[in-house]
């Protein structure tokens, strides 16, 4: 099992770029996917980004498509989420999560349990 922390949040007006990182903790975190989920103030938790635990595939939201990059850095434990564009409907609290094996497609369509403490993105208008 890994821990995992993410950072990199902050306030940016519409049209900035932010880039989010979740480090993780432990000695496998290559065999895990990670992906990237959000929840804006009264809505439900959404999913955002996924790459597979090789980086061989990505998957994301249609609403970011074109906007926002996942990657890893498996020699460092860490997952990335490269922001750009960014509109006001992206604010949220950004969670970062792993799932050993999976597929990052997988990811998009798993629920999870166990969440950190996520990482607030503000885009101002």
């Amino acid at each position: 099992q890994v821990r995992l922390v993410e950072s990199g949040g902050g306030l940016v007006q519409a049209g900035g770029s932010l880039r989010l990182s979740c480090a993780a903790s432990g000695r496998t975190f290559s065999t895990y996917a990670m992906g990237w989920f959000r929840q804006a103030p009264g809505k439900e938790r959404e999913f955002v980004a996924a790459i597979s635990w090789s980086g061989a595939s990505t998957d994301y939201v249609d609403s970011v498509k074109g906007r926002f990059t996942i990657s890893r850095d498996n020699a460092n434990n860490t997952v990335y989420l490269q922001m750009n564009s960014l509109k006001p409907e992206d604010t949220a609290v950004y969670y970062c999560n792993a799932d050993r094996w999976a597929t990052a497609q997988a990811m998009a369509l798993r629920n999870y349990v166990n969440w950190g403490q996520g990482t607030q993105v503000t885009v101002s208008s």
